[in-house]
This record gives C-alpha cells, sequence and structure tokens, in this order.
C-alpha cells in the first residue's frame, strides 16, 4: 500500500481516536467561527506540557506533503488580513485595561463567556455569569501571546465571596524591594474586591477574602454602580483609586455617582474616605492616567444625554469623555469627548469603556467593540466584545482631541524574535483554533486542577486552520530548520506548513507530526526547511490533520 493511501485510511481513524489523550475534547460543530470562539479558555485544562526528548521521524518527500494541502480550504479569519484591531478573535475580552511591565505591554479584560438557553441557542450577554479576567500581552503591539484566564471569582476562582469579575484594573508597584502585581475588579455592580500576585499573570490570590470597596465604605452608600475601577500609581509611589457609577432617576446630568479614594500604601487598603467626582452626565467606566503634571479622569457618558447637554458639552450619549485636574484627587474640570460610541465606527453599539495608558513614550487608548462578532457566527448586536487599540488623539496645543476607532489598529512596534521559543498562542491573527490552558492532571479525584493563566497551548485545529504573525525577523544569517513542541497520539497524521509574506505566499517548509507520541506528552520536534529564510517577513502556519496540539516553536 502506498504513503498516500496510508494516510487516507489514517484519516478515516481521527474521528474514532479524537477522544484519546490530548484531543479528548474536541467539540463538534460545523460552524468553524462558533467553535473557535465556544471553546472557551475558562474550561478544564488538558494534559501536562511535559517536553520529551526531540523527534525527528524520516522526513517525508516535500512533494507528498505539498500535495496534503493542495486545494483544501482555509478557514475563514475574522480578522481582516490588513487589520490588527481586534487584538484576539480566538476568544471575546471586554473592558480592557493596560498595565506596562519589563517593557511589555499586557492588556486585562473583561472574559466575556457565550451563554446559550436550555435549548442550546445562543443568548444575549447578560455578564451575569463571566466571573474571569482574560490577559494577552506584547512587545510590539501586533503580535500578541495568550496567557489565558485569571479565575477571579465563583467556586474556583480566588475570591470566593463574588460571584463576577467584571471591568478589571492592573497595577505593580514595588514593595519591600520586590514588584508586586494587584489586580482590582468589580463583584457586578456591588462592590470592588483586588487580588495580589508576584507575575503579572499570577496566580493570584485574595489578600481580604471580602470586598475593598463596599456599600458600607463612607460615602459610598449612595452609588448606585460599584464598578469599574481604575488605579493611578502616582511619581511618588502614592496610588488613587476611582471608581462608580450609574444614573439615579432625576439626576442624569450631574449623577454623584463616581467616587476617587486614596489607597494605602499596602494597595490593599484605603488611606480616607472616597471622594465624590462630578462628571457631567456620567454613566460609568471611570479612567485615569497622568500626562506631563496634569491628571486626566476619563469616564463614559449615559444614554440620557439632552440636546442642552450635548450643546453645553459637546457630548452624546456612550461616549468617552474627559476632566482635568493638578491633582489626584480633584476637583476635576470637564474638558471635552475623546472617543466616540464604537458603534459610529462599527456598527453596534452599545456600552463604551477604555483605559489610556502611554506605551515606549506614545499614549495609545484601549476600548472594547462589538466589532467581529458577527463575523464570528453570532447575532450581530448580541453583546460580545472584543478588545481594540488606536493612537490616542492629541491636538497642538496638548489638549486631547477626539480619537477615531479603526480596524486598522497602531503599527507594530518592534519585531518578533523567532531565535527565541515563541509560545505558539503569541497570534496577530488565526482561524479554526482554539487556546487552552495545561494543568498537571488530579488522577485521584479524575478532573483537572485550575490554575491562573497557566501555560497555554494551540489545539483543535483542523485542515485549513492557521495561524499568523507580523513582522518576524530571521535576519542576514537566516534560519534553515523549524522546530516545535508538539502533543499527538500514535494514530494522528499532522502536518504543519510554514509560508512567509502572506496566508498564501511561499512555501518554505513542513513539519511532519510525530506518531511516537503517547498522547500526553509534549515532543520537541524538527523539520529542515526548503530554503534558507532570510530578513523580515510575515508568518504563517497551515495545519493538515486534527488531534494534536502545539506548544512552543522557533527556528534554527
Amino acid at each position: 500500500m502506498d504513503r498516500m493511501k496510508k494516510i487516507a485510511i489514517s484519516l478515516l481513524l481521527i474521528a474514532l481516536l479524537a477522544a484519546a489523550g490530548c484531543a479528548s475534547e474536541h467539540k463538534e460543530n460545523n460552524n468553524r467561527e462558533n467553535e473557535t470562539m465556544s471553546e472557551e479558555v475558562t474550561k478544564k485544562p488538558e494534559a501536562t506540557a511535559t517536553v520529551a526528548p526531540t523527534s525527528t521521524p524520516t522526513p517525508t518527500p516535500a512533494d507528498e506533503l505539498a500535495a496534503l494541502f493542495k486545494g483544501i480550504e482555509k478557514a475563514k479569519n475574522a480578522k481582516g488580513m490588513l487589520d490588527n484591531n481586534p487584538l484576539m478573535t480566538q476568544r471575546f475580552g471586554a473592558d480592557p485595561y493596560a498595565m506596562v511591565y519589563d517593557d511589555t505591554l499586557y492588556i486585562y479584560m473583561t472574559g466575556d463567556t457565550p451563554e446559550y438557553d436550555a435549548n442550546g441557542e445562543l443568548k444575549d450577554n447578560t455578564y451575569g455569569i463571566i466571573n474571569t479576567i482574560n490577559v494577552i500581552s506584547s512587545k510590539d503591539m501586533v503580535n500578541w501571546t495568550d496567557h489565558g484566564a485569571v479565575y477571579a471569582a465563583g467556586k474556583d476562582g480566588a475570591a470566593k465571596w463574588a460571584r463576577n469579575s467584571w471591568a478589571p484594573a492592573a497595577v505593580w508597584k514595588e514593595i519591600d524591594g520586590k514588584p508586586k502585581f494587584f489586580l482590582y475588579f468589580a463583584n457586578s455592580g456591588g462592590g470592588i474586591g483586588v487580588l495580589t500576585a508576584d507575575s503579572p499573570t499570577g496566580p493570584f490570590t485574595d489578600p481580604l477574602g471580602t470586598e475593598l470597596i463596599s456599600r458600607n465604605t463612607p460615602t459610598c452608600a449612595s452609588v448606585l454602580w460599584l464598578f469599574d475601577p481604575a488605579v493611578l500609581v502616582d511619581d511618588d509611589g502614592s496610588a488613587y483609586i476611582y471608581f462608580g457609577g450609574g444614573v439615579p432617576q432625576g439626576k442624569e446630568d450631574h449623577p454623584h455617582t463616581a467616587r476617587v479614594a486614596k489607597l494605602g500604601d499596602d494597595m490593599i487598603s484605603l488611606d480616607g474616605d472616597p471622594i465624590a467626582i462630578d462628571p457631567p452626565f456620567l454613566f460609568e467606566d471611570s479612567g485615569i492616567h497622568k500626562m506631563g503634571n496634569t491628571y486626566y479622569y476619563t469616564y463614559s457618558s449615559n444614554f440620557s444625554v439632552t440636546g442642552a447637554g450635548t450643546k453645553e458639552f459637546g457630548l452624546k450619549n456612550g461616549e468617552i469623555c474627559y476632566m482635568t485636574s493638578d491633582s489626584p484627587m480633584g476637583p476635576f474640570t470637564y474638558q471635552g469627548v475623546i472617543l466616540p460610541n464604537p458603534g459610529e465606527f462599527f456598527g453596534a453599539g452599545g456600552n463604551n469603556h477604555h483605559c489610556v495608558f502611554n506605551f515606549r513614550g506614545d499614549w495609545y487608548i484601549t476600548y472594547h467593540a462589538q466589532s467581529v462578532v458577527d463575523r464570528l457566527g453570532y447575532r450581530a448586536g448580541s453583546g460580545y466584545r472584543s478588545t481594540h487599540i488606536d493612537k490616542l488623539a492629541i491636538n497642538e496645543d496638548g489638549t486631547l482631541g477626539r480619537t477615531k476607532g479603526t480596524r486598522t489598529g497602531v503599527e507594530q512596534s518592534g519585531y518578533l524574535n523567532p531565535y527565541e521559543t515563541v509560545e505558539a498562542e503569541t497570534i496577530w491573527n488565526s482561524a479554526g483554533i482554539t487556546t487552552r490552558a495545561v494543568a498537571e492532571s488530579n488522577s485521584a479525584a479524575g478532573v483537572d486542577k485550575v490554575v491562573d493563566c497557566g501555560n497555554m497551548v494551540v489545539r483543535d485545529m483542523e485542515t485549513g486552520s492557521w495561524i499568523g504573525l507580523k513582522g518576524v525577523d530571521f535576519g542576514d544569517k537566516g534560519a534553515t530548520e523549524f522546530v516545535a513542541s508538539v502533543c499527538a497520539g500514535t494514530e494522528v497524521n499532522g502536518v504543519i506548513q510554514i509560508r512567509i509574506d502572506r496566508l498564501m505566499g511561499d512555501v518554505v517548509g513542513y513539519l511532519e507530526v510525530s506518531k511516537d507520541g503517547d498522547g500526553k506528552t509534549y515532543i520537541e520536534q524538527s523539520g529542515k526547511l526548503l530554503e534558507t529564510v532570510t530578513g523580515v517577513h510575515d508568518l504563517y502556519f497551515t495545519f493538515y490533520g486534527s488531534g494534536y496540539s502545539l506548544d512552543t516553536w522557533k527556528f534554527r
């Protein structure tokens, strides 16, 4: 029997064997876009990412491997091939908050989770089941590493007193000579908690066992929505928290439901009572940043803006506005609008949530939009949100202008180094894949251990699934070999095709997935490239077959 017949027979066996080993949790779904989003990272992790010695099977001739990919249909991407927004499409993420640490940009997001009725039909997002915080990071602002989810609330979360974890805010501060990381979140609209960790991705723990801010906190009983925290660590190390929202009946123009409080040196206590802020037509979404010696308080306007309000303040429903002060505690003076409602740019509107931040000397604004929900097979306007970043508009006189929301996004700020080990879940664009945390299995209980932002892998790929990366610098000497850490069973027929510059660009190599795997262990495998690759290129991995997962890769 020739090799191609063997391959065909092996493919028929995949569906029967998919329940074994690292592919045991495949979910059948004819709609690839819907499958991509419904396989949430908040589900239980898979096998351990133990790396075994390098496996290099006898290579199949390149023309035989090329024949496998001939005529295959590429999975449909939700993100445009010229776009950098949204930041990821393998999962949703809302209410973004930016933190810069060690020359790396981290984005923390509310873990929007698809909801289904008793008949399995998708429902609109009620936000009621959200108890995780999604984390991604990047050194170049276009290739994003998916760190998975922080299990913040609920029975598996760090803060078991909380049901939900909405609208996170993350900062770090040096305490006792070591960096300490603080993750603030809202328990729905009923209070604000804080988690701490020794790294940006956790594991996070709850140092208080209860809310940091509740309705028992002085001056907060009348705040309708105790949520949406934002935190500033000032130049002198002092820190401040901004929060609140809600529109009391008859007080649409001046709700008086925003607050600011100084945090204690430990970052998990308040140093004094919160003080009221009076943003015109406040709805929610406190934000804070400092430019020079000026403090900028930003917020979302409500959806009851009158014609008189528009005339006086220049704002409309659901827009991001800003106020300024020479003190972090205010008083703040209203200035104008910096970001219209996302519906103005992407069709579907809804609430508006943002964070202004500086990265490598430039100012940006991150925000969410329902920009790809329909492209992923969901109903437009169903409330599932994705995170964007655009350059913050700053006028010549130093005032803030109106930023335009785009799909293009920001330019790449540095190239990706392919000679360092790259996490497979580092992605610019993709289709037909999911990401999942890997954790040690608790065999005694027969369940997997739930972990914060555990080591992630790319999985659930099928023939035609792909991943793309932007701006990969192979240098002058160039690469001649591709190495990857792969988990597969003995009957899996998998091949990774490597292209440069375009999704259908030049093929520069293949990696055959080894059949020596046990379905549990990640084995380092390698394959020689068809040619030496030099210079800067976009990079694409196209997958053939299924039942295997990818942990890391690099070139040599």
